[in-house]
């Protein structure tokens, strides 16, 4: 069985850790988490762009594979330091 890759936009966060995503094709699916990025602890948030698996049985679910990484870099990327949680006077 060959499974189907498509990339997408993640648009809304529904329970049970699943996910609502819009591919680029124009449809919109119900997607859930890849278990390697469950055990990574791979945060997904609504406006990211992700690759979803799909079987060609069933095009209206999908899963999760591939987080990409934004085009805004984190504060960590930057440089930028946490501000202490106690000031030392």
């Amino acid at each position: 069985e060959e499974l189907m890759q498509f990339d997408g936009l993640v648009i809304e966060i529904l329970p049970d850790a699943r996910y609502r995503v819009q591919l680029d094709q124009g449809h919109e699916i119900v997607a859930y988490t890849a278990g390697k990025m469950k055990k990574n602890r791979i945060k997904t948030l609504a406006g990211d762009r992700v690759t979803v698996e799909m079987s060609p049985y069933d095009l209206a679910r999908g899963r999760i594979i591939f987080r990409h990484k934004s085009a805004q870099p984190t504060t960590a990327a930057t440089g930028q330091r946490r501000a202490m949680w106690r000031n030392r006077g």
